[in-house]
């Protein structure tokens, strides 16, 4: 009897609200509902806000690179001399670069600077790295005095003052008189000037110096010890332990450095001498230095598009070449494992 008047009781009372269903209670997910749309307009804001910081840069991206590129590549399919409506001419220009007798000599001189200037560079770089990853006394300022004509070595008064140095009695040319070597200043020498282009630009060591710099400090010290232990020496040790180790630190420095060897001009214009730019018989007449010829003293602005793109096709393929082939002699320490 009690239990059924119990029954009763709790049937009179009606149905049992659930916690989530009580009465004054929220509806089942509404707090979470809030907080996730309170999170995505906080992200839309925090978004803004980041598209705003990023407003000048996107500007400048739009302005000053995308948009001179794609004219220049619109450019390079016609005639245009700077000052008349541009004439489509199709792939006339790239046919007529292609026969230029001049233009074969602009890919001569470069290639071969690229390919004396960049090594002799780069080994310049190492070795000064290597001896200042040694600890001694007054490092900081050797590194600081060594990365200098990084800062200031395409600059053009530097580019006239080395110019000065390799003209004939000049400092270079009564120094090489001393060892009995009578060539004369090297910029007046269509057969030397092009290597003042490459002494300039080895003395320029300074960037890729601090990268190797930074790389060989990661080269652990128990290495070249157990090296030692087992009887290698200084060459062995280098060939074995410092160039595998540091391989992707050189592998960058490659990369970098023969894109901007590709992209010398300053240097090369001024070599030259003042009405003969670009150096006597074309000696340093370097792709961009043509190529500035062509556009802006000749007015071809056409054709000079056209070599601009042809320049960004070679360069590239090699990059694509060094990316292909650094496979067989970078190591990275993932792989290692």
């Amino acid at each position: 009897m009690e239990g059924t008047a119990a029954t009763d009781a709790g049937h009179q009372r009606g149905p049992r609200l659930s916690k989530d269903a009580r009465p004054g209670g929220r509806p089942p997910g509404s707090a979470q509902a809030r907080s996730s749309a309170h999170a995505r307009r906080r992200g839309r804001r925090e978004n803004l806000s980041g598209y705003l910081f990023m407003s000048p840069w996107i500007a400048g991206f739009l302005l000053l690179t995308a948009g001179p590129m794609a004219a220049s590549f619109y450019f390079a399919f016609t005639d245009y001399n700077l000052f008349d409506t541009p004439q489509w001419v199709g792939l006339k220009n790239f046919s007529d670069m292609f026969a230029d007798a001049r233009w074969q000599k602009s890919v001569e001189v470069t290639s071969k600077y690229v390919v004396i200037g960049t090594p002799l560079k780069l080994i310049a770089a190492l070795g000064v790295a290597m001896l200042l990853a040694q600890s001694r006394r007054g490092q900081a300022f050797y590194r600081a005095a060594f990365y200098a004509p990084s800062l200031i070595g395409a600059s053009v008064s530097v580019a006239i003052v080395w110019r000065a140095l390799f003209t004939d009695d000049a400092v270079v040319d009564r120094t090489q008189q001393l060892f009995g070597m009578n060539v004369g200043g090297w910029v007046g020498d269509p057969d030397w000037t092009l290597y003042a282009l490459v002494a300039l630009t080895v003395w320029q060591f300074g960037a890729p110096m601090v990268i190797f710099l930074a790389g060989l400090k990661q080269v652990p010290r128990e290495l070249y010890e157990a090296a030692e232990v087992d009887g290698a020496g200084p060459w062995r040790r280098f060939w074995s332990i410092t160039l595998p180790m540091i391989s992707p630190v050189l592998f960058f420095n490659v990369l970098l450095e023969t894109i901007h060897s590709f992209q010398i001009f300053g240097s090369a214009y001024i070599l030259g001498g003042q009405g003969n730019p670009c150096g006597p018989a074309d000696a340093t007449l370097v792709y961009t230095c043509y190529l500035y010829q062509q556009g802006f003293e000749n007015s071809r602005m056409g054709f000079a598009s056209a070599m601009a793109w042809m320049l960004v096709v070679a360069v590239g393929l090699v990059t694509a070449v060094l990316f292909w082939s650094q496979k067989r002699w970078v190591h990275y320490e993932e792989t290692a494992r």
